[in-house]
């Protein structure tokens, strides 16, 4: 029997509606912001106040896209968390209100879970390829660098994380001291194809079993400029290529090498990237040079599932549904993942 799931997305600056029918994908509407760009980051009141003018219309269009009505629904799967709480509770008050008034099943996601579960989507024309049981996910996006184990879809370790920065956090925060747009990540990744990624060197973190640092990284790199400026006023522009190809150069082979480590130890080779930062051209052309070289199946996710998108909200939303975990009415969006 299908089971035909609308997931709603609302964790941080984008409001998105999808539907999922089983595991194929029916519609996947993003509205993002503008706003924060000129600030440099997301702002949360504004983020909040965006979400209350697009959900309504992104799921409507959701709906339409997917030829479907919303009493048609078996489930509506929602972000509970972590996430900035204002946005989550736009979401979440929109998701109760859509199962009163069609009597609807809840499901509640955890967002972080979602990214590592998007490699499960198919899309209508095409099957894209799924990871084996158990497999190993490096998780990369804004605020959170982990390496998680995925036994089942319900059924996930967390073995690695960052102790401070995540990898994210450091290309924004680096982009920001090069005077580079927001967000930093994908304009360091543009401009890194044009540089040499051996041209400088910065620091790598020593940090034991499978956990993740970026703060001496991002120290290391703020000493360079100011150091080099000091001398040379022109520094960062005469060099602006070589900085973001050296730069992104560290970052991936920091989450590489924790990566091989626990993929050793573990002994899987089915390796999984999600997260913003997986669309990072160096970190996936990273990762399948080094499953070519280890013997990993390695799975990279669609460009349009790695940022937010609630796609991946209900493809988990859909494991859950299968499995009984039904959502109370009166469950709270939480802001961090440990609440979850």
């Amino acid at each position: 029997m299908d089971i035909t799931i609308l997931g709603i997305e609302s964790s941080c600056d984008d409001t998105s509606a999808a539907v999922l029918r089983n595991n194929v994908l029916l519609s996947n509407v993003i509205a993002s912001q503008a706003v924060h760009v000129k600030y440099g980051g997301v702002i949360p009141e504004l983020a909040s106040r965006a979400h209350q003018q697009n959900i309504i219309p992104v799921v409507d269009t959701a709906l339409k896209e997917a030829g479907i009505t919303a009493d048609k629904l078996d489930a509506i799967a929602f972000t509970r968390g972590p996430g900035l709480l204002g946005s989550l509770l736009v979401g979440t008050s929109f998701a109760k209100g859509l199962s009163i008034a069609h009597n609807i099943p809840m499901v509640e996601v955890n967002h972080l879970q979602g990214h590592i579960l998007s490699h499960f989507i198919d899309l209508p024309d095409r099957t894209l390829p799924h990871p084996d049981f158990p497999f190993l996910c490096l998780l990369v996006s804004g605020g959170h660098s982990q390496i998680v184990r995925v036994d089942s879809p319900l059924e996930m370790e967390i073995i690695g994380t960052t102790i401070d920065d995540a990898a994210g956090e450091a290309f924004d925060k680096c982009a920001k001291v090069m005077g580079l747009p927001y967000p930093g990540g994908p304009v360091i990744d543009r401009l890194a194809k044009e540089g040499d990624p051996k041209a400088f060197r910065f620091a790598k973190p020593h940090v034991d079993g499978y956990d993740y640092s970026f703060s001496g990284l991002k120290t290391s790199f703020l000493y360079t400029l100011r150091d080099e400026v000091a001398e040379n006023p022109d520094f960062i522009e005469k060099n602006k290529a070589d900085l973001c190809a050296s730069l992104q150069a560290t970052i991936v082979d920091i989450l590489l090498d924790k990566l091989i480590r626990a993929s050793k130890d573990t002994g899987i080779k089915d390796i999984a990237i999600a997260g913003g930062v997986s669309a990072n051209s160096g970190l996936r052309a990273g990762i399948v040079e080094t499953g070519r070289r280890r013997g990993w199946r390695t799975f990279l996710p669609e460009f349009k599932f790695t940022t937010d998108n609630a796609a991946m909200i209900a493809m988990s939303g859909y494991f859950r549904y299968k499995h009984g975990d039904i959502a109370s009415l009166d469950l709270a969006p939480v802001a961090r993942l440990e609440d979850l």
